[in-house]
């Protein structure tokens, strides 16, 4: 339910759990953790090593710079993250919401253009910052334009929709740019470190952009909510919100050129002040990283494992991706939905370091094949909890009760996702080649989210083809088509659903999942008796 996987995993751009297993130290699941970037962590040699180890307190200042730029690319995500929720109130079409759903494929894309970004770069500048600042600086820009054109994009009235393909196309823009920042911050963060003090850089990822995307999403959605805000903030009822989309992106857009502008004159790369030598930052080639990849895809065994982890997440399609556009559709507020998401945040801590105990052996596997199940039932839940959800609601909005079950439900989805979650993570790690561990890490990480972003545009998309509607009152008309809806309100009908796409979706999600499971599952948990060299290419060695 997006309701949210938005402070965990929608987007395609899912929160690195810290995974306490020998068998997950290398994993950040990054997609630009490619192996030019493990050569940077092999830069610190003993000669260059200081005599004396460096606590955090020494390297304080970068670690809260990291810290901070990561927050900056949490920001466009959860604004991303919560304009399904706006428009979905504006009551666009699901077709509409499958258009924007692309806004989140790019961090599951990176890997495309990640070898560009560590290749080709002005040296005096500085390897990092040659993307860092100009993303930075467009990102800013492209926020600033936003403020000014946001409302007209998102106005509708009784003729037109908000502007949803120009909606998608600047937000993919955005998503784009944040994804090509963290590529550029990832690898930055390997060289701004010590190397008793790198591993601070994963943390620094992971709570920044979970702050950012709380920021963006979740504290946005109830500042700009005029009942939140009337209810909890004001002593005297106003019509808006406290902050409007407009306020907050010129706010932010200011805060990325001004701090921007701060990193590219005040902070230097590699400073020979701060080394006793200059490191010497090997760059691998493109081609050969492209190759790299294309090696590996080659593998029977690796074929087989990236058929299965793309079409693992149909089954789920329905309950991630339509769940809570549904719930706004039948008046549960925006700002509450995503207020939910905070009471998750220390189960989405303690969960990964609970479910790695029982990841960290040799069969990782079996976890994600017997927590499959159980979130195909989830599915089936949240099917039950839209179809309950009207009945429940009262003038005043809906009762205690009804968000006490939500949340349950959501907790319980949170346990079965990250069963699954933290299990591929553990099977990636562990069959990865060292040779070449960064590629073929990021590579499995990649198709991994792209199994769930196609599935969850797909479902979007076929919600309204799937619902049928019919014209009362005037019995010769349909409303198979907004021009018809249109046409049978206009000569005093209504148009009612008759039987609305989401419960076919989620009958015929579970029954596809259920199959999966039942076929290929077992194929799946087979993958794990493969031996090493059967997952190691030829051409690393």
């Amino acid at each position: 339910m997006e309701l949210h996987e938005s402070v965990t995993h929608k987007n395609g751009r899912q929160r690195k759990p810290v995974v306490s297993t020998d068998n997950m130290r290398n994993q950040e699941a990054k997609s630009s953790d490619i192996d030019t970037e493990e050569e940077e962590t092999l830069l610190w040699t003993e000669e260059n090593h200081s005599k004396t180890h460096k606590g955090i307190g020494d390297e304080l200042g970068k670690v809260l710079l990291l810290l901070f730029l990561y927050v900056l690319q949490g920001i466009p995500l959860g604004l991303a993250g919560s304009i399904p929720l706006i428009m979905q109130s504006k009551n666009v079409s699901y077709k509409d919401q499958a258009y924007f759903s692309f806004v989140f494929w790019p961090f599951s894309l990176k890997l495309l253009w990640a070898p560009l970004v560590d290749a080709i770069y002005f040296q005096k500048f500085g390897r990092r910052k040659s993307w860092l600042v100009p993303t930075q600086y467009l990102l800013g820009l492209f926020m600033l334009y936003l403020s000014v054109t946001v409302d007209s994009l998102l106005e509708s009235d009784e003729h037109k929709g908000p502007d949803v393909i120009t909606l998608t196309a600047v937000f993919f823009m955005l998503a784009f740019l944040a994804a090509t920042q963290d590529i550029a911050v990832d690898g930055w963060a390997l060289t701004m470190l010590s190397r008793e003090n790198v591993g601070y850089a994963s943390t620094c990822n992971s709570v920044g952009q979970t702050a950012g995307y709380f920021l963006g999403n979740v504290l946005f959605l109830a500042l700009e909510s005029a009942d939140f805000c009337n209810k909890y903030l004001r002593f005297e009822p106003q019509d808006k919100g406290i902050v409007t989309l407009a306020d907050f992106l010129f706010f932010w857009g200011i805060v990325f050129l001004v701090s921007t502008t701060l990193v590219a004159v005040l902070k230097k790369e590699n400073n020979q002040q701060n080394l006793k030598k200059k490191h010497r930052e090997e760059t691998q080639s493109v081609m050969e990283t492209y190759k790299q990849l294309f090696s590996i895809v080659k593998m029977p065994t690796v074929a087989t494992f990236c058929g299965l982890l793309l079409t693992a997440k149909i089954g789920f399609s329905a309950a991630d991706a339509v769940t809570g556009l549904k719930l706004v559709e039948a008046g549960v507020p925006k700002a509450q939905l995503a207020l939910l998401a905070v009471p998750m945040v220390p189960l989405q801590i303690l969960l990964p370091v609970i479910i790695s105990k029982y990841t960290a052996g040799p069969r990782p596997l079996d976890i994600f094949y017997k927590a499959f199940p159980f979130r195909l039932l989830i599915g089936l839940l949240y099917a039950l909890l839209v179809w309950w959800t009207p009945s429940v609601r009262q003038e005043e909005g809906f009762p205690v009760y009804y968000y006490a079950v939500v949340l349950i439900s959501y907790a319980l989805h949170q346990v079965a996702l990250y069963s699954m979650y933290v299990a591929t993570m553990a099977f990636h790690a562990k069959v990865s080649d060292p040779v070449i561990g960064g590629t073929y890490m990021t590579l499995l990480n990649t198709v991994t989210n792209l199994g769930g972003n196609w599935p969850s545009t797909l479902a979007l998309w076929l919600v309204d083809p799937l619902t049928s509607k019919e014209c009362q009152e005037v019995a010769s008309l349909t409303c198979g088509s907004p021009d018809e809806a249109g046409l049978c309100v206009k000569e005093g009908g209504t148009c009612v659903t008759t039987l609305d796409g989401y419960y076919v979706e989620s009958v015929v999600c579970v029954v596809i999942g259920l199959s999966w499971w039942l076929l290929l599952g077992k194929r799946l948990r087979r993958l794990q008796d493969e031996s090493p060299q059967a997952w190691h290419c030829r051409s690393s060695k």
